[in-house]
């Protein structure tokens, strides 16, 4: 599990690449302060809309769709992969409690789809100012 790296993953990069590509400004690996907690990194995080993007993994995070149950050893993942998902949901609520707005995104999905989901996200969450510059709409 070593190996296995917290952030800069392929679909990760792919994803940020893209937005960037797009125009779109974000932190990588930002720290969220919640209460009573250690605080809550999201892949990417759109601070001025309180935008915060998780890439999960299908693995780690039990994947509906394409999560797989290990042969080996599942007394060990099955539970681990629950506890993943456990956090998941309580981040969600957390970030939710202060204010954010929460897109997880499955590695699988389109890099299009992701996209789509992430600019949504921030369309909820649009403002008469975008990245401090005026709206033709303003």
């Amino acid at each position: 599990m070593a190996a296995n790296r917290r952030r800069d993953s392929a679909p990760e990069l792919r994803l940020r690449s893209a937005l960037h590509r797009h125009g779109l400004r974000f932190r990588v690996d930002f720290p969220i302060a919640v209460p009573s907690r250690r605080p809550i990194r999201p892949d990417i995080a759109f601070t001025r809309a309180r935008v915060a993007v998780f890439l999960d993994g299908c693995f780690w995070h039990g994947c509906p769709e394409h999560g797989s149950v290990p042969k080996a050893n599942t007394s060990y993942w099955l539970p681990k992969i629950a506890r993943n998902r456990d956090r998941d949901r309580e981040a969600d609520r957390l970030l939710a409690a202060a204010g954010w707005l929460v897109v997880r995104i499955w590695e699988h999905e389109s890099l299009e789809d992701a996209i789509t989901l992430v600019m949504e996200g921030l369309a909820e969450r649009s403002s008469p100012h975008l990245n401090g510059r005026r709206t033709a709409s303003t």
